[in-house]
């Protein structure tokens, strides 16, 4: 297995994945590296390359963590939002359904 461009390629996948914000393939290349990594490291010693690709790496997994912290804080503030406004919701369903059906409130 050629180590650097292995980590690498991921690299490059998980950076496509946090630009479009694809959760799913973020957690399969999450999965992915808990039991790649390991069995990249019992291969023996890393080289100045590998070490540099893996760095890369680790910096693109920062990148990702950061950004499902904020797209989960911002999908919490919209449920928030949602629950405050509840009621508006229901009343507004509620009225769009008479009205369709040409019921007189």
């Amino acid at each position: 297995m050629d180590r650097q461009r292995t980590l690498l390629q991921l690299t490059q996948k998980m950076s496509a994945a946090i630009v479009s914000e694809d959760w799913k393939t973020l957690a399969a290349i999450n999965t992915l590296l808990a039991t790649t990594l390991p069995q990249m490291a019992a291969q023996g010693a890393w080289s100045a390359p590998e070490l540099a690709a893996l760095s890369a790496l680790r910096q693109m997994h920062e990148q990702a963590v950061k950004r499902c912290n904020q797209a989960a804080g911002e999908l919490g503030r919209r449920l928030q939002e949602m629950q405050s406004n509840r009621e508006g919701f229901v009343a507004y369903a509620l009225e769009s359904e008479t009205a369709e059906n040409g019921i007189q409130a």
